[in-house]
């Protein structure tokens, strides 16, 4: 029987104490949410919900049913705490009163 050929892909998932990057060999045709399962991400972070959040391949939202490529890194997103433009809405009003 041929051997099947890997291909290398990272998962990545970062908190504001700590981040996480791994690699993975999976064989061609595995989707991102196969990649994050194999990975062993949840081991480092097991209140990790990473099929209610965002997902994507650098830097860009996929689905976890994305096929990778070689070389692809899975990006695990954290809910925004607060909207950005609110966010900065807040700081330039705060820096108008110091």
């Amino acid at each position: 029987m041929p051997e099947v050929e890997l291909i290398d892909v990272e998962v990545a998932y970062a908190r504001s104490d700590q981040q996480m990057l791994l690699r993975v060999r999976v064989p061609p045709g595995t989707t991102a949410g196969q990649a994050i399962d194999a990975s062993g991400i949840l081991d480092h972070f097991p209140k990790l919900d990473w099929k209610n959040t965002s997902i994507g391949i650098f830097g860009k939202v996929c689905k976890p049913e994305h096929i990778l490529n070689a070389g692809d890194r899975v990006e695990i997103y954290r809910p925004l705490l607060m909207d950005p433009m609110q966010q900065r809405r807040q700081r330039a009003a705060k820096s108008r009163t110091l």
